[in-house]
């Protein structure tokens, strides 16, 4: 742990915050008050945490130990209401958050496909204008796209956020302030807004395992964000996902697949070369799903590159036999990325292969393309 990461409170699980009160001569039960205003409450500053003593919050403000929030540089707004913030470090550095006001579009109508007008605790449904009983699922709530590194390394040559490198992790206090910084700035309450979280902002989460494990659980048990709605993206970083799976508390899993076959996967991302298709999916069929979840595969498409009837055709006997879905992303394009979006028609076309498959798949639509803030855009565009 650095001596910036000591100086910040966030980031602190309770036995950390427990150890840091003792050294300071308070009792153990200062501990839980700190956590609770740091994650709960999401305060900014230490002079906000009213439970605790004035002469504590002053010995921490003597030792330079501050809430450590991340603090918003610059907001790019788009035309959807989608915003990009430009979230800043104490060290300078700065990462890429992305806030979606309708959801991120990864559960939508599949054409042909009915889905019955959810019930319950916990739903909403939609108005079903022709009484039918059938609506199109789940994008009336917001959506935090979360990023676990600053750059990142594996390289898929279709994503401008590789074209910045791998800079450094992010801390598990990084990770979670993002989220913080982002509730604060919309004034979100949970007890009263429905909040998703996808981490699949910049970086890959799996190469940052613990800071980004630790993160989801601070989310978790302080913030109180439900893990089932957080859906992690890894470009397949198998030992992890084998780890993954057996984690008490874990959001649910998303795999970038973006190729039917090795040759194509290798061209597009290099990842490939350390673990192939073969072993990709082995841990995919073995991953441990909870009652009702499906797995998330992930397909970006490339014009004349991967989103061929045959290449749709072969994804079907890839995932053939397990209970996953498919989001389809047509290219997002950016300045470096040498690929074409697809038309529409053979998006369309592609997914008509899938669903007839009776695989559950959804193209997702760009959210903030026009910032650089969709898919696969993040790369700290000032446009």
């Amino acid at each position: 742990m650095t001596e910036r990461i000591k100086s910040e409170l966030l980031g602190l699980d309770i036995q950390e915050l427990t150890v840091l009160a003792q050294d300071a001569g308070e009792p153990a039960y200062r501990a839980r008050q700190l956590f609770d205003a740091i994650y709960r409450g999401r305060v900014s500053s230490v002079e906000q945490i009213s439970t605790l003593p004035l002469e504590f919050r002053r010995a921490l403000a003597g030792q330079a130990i501050t809430v450590g929030l991340p603090h918003i540089d610059k907001r790019y707004i788009s035309s959807d209401g989608t915003i990009r913030y430009l979230l800043g470090f104490s060290d300078g550095q700065s990462v890429e958050t992305v806030w979606m006001p309708e959801g991120d579009g990864s559960e939508e109508e599949v054409p042909g496909t009915e889905y019955p007008v959810p019930s319950g605790e916990g739903t909403e449904p939609v108005a079903d204008s022709l009484g039918t009983g059938y609506l199109v699922l789940g994008t009336k709530r917001a959506t935090i796209c979360v990023s676990s590194q600053v750059g990142c390394a594996v390289d898929c040559r279709f994503c401008l956020t590789a074209l910045l490198g791998l800079q450094r992790n992010l801390s598990a206090g990084e990770i979670a302030g993002q989220v913080i910084a982002v509730l604060n700035d919309r004034g979100v309450l949970l007890e009263r807004d429905r909040i998703n979280l996808v981490f699949m902002g910049q970086g890959e989460p799996f190469l940052n395992y613990d800071n980004f494990m630790k993160a989801v659980r601070l989310l978790v048990e302080g913030v109180g964000v439900a893990e089932s709605r957080m859906t992690v993206s890894t470009s397949g970083i198998v030992p992890r996902i084998y780890d993954f799976g057996n984690e008490p508390v874990r959001p649910k899993l998303a795999i970038s697949l973006n190729a039917p076959n090795d040759a194509s996967r290798r061209e597009l991302m290099p990842i490939t070369h350390k673990w192939d298709m073969e072993q990709l999916m082995a841990a995919a069929r073995a991953f441990p799903l909870r009652p009702r979840e499906r797995l998330t595969f992930e397909y970006v498409l490339l014009e004349e590159v991967n989103d061929s009837l045959a290449a749709a055709r072969e994804v079907v006997e890839l995932v053939r036999g397990l209970r996953a879905k498919i989001n389809l992303i047509a290219l997002n394009p950016g300045p470096g990325v040498d690929f074409r979006t697809p038309a529409d028609e053979r998006v369309l076309a592609f997914q008509q292969v899938l669903v007839k498959a009776s695989i559950p798949t959804f193209i997702r639509r760009p959210r903030g393309r026009d910032i650089y803030a969709a898919c696969g855009q993040l790369k700290l565009s000032s446009a």
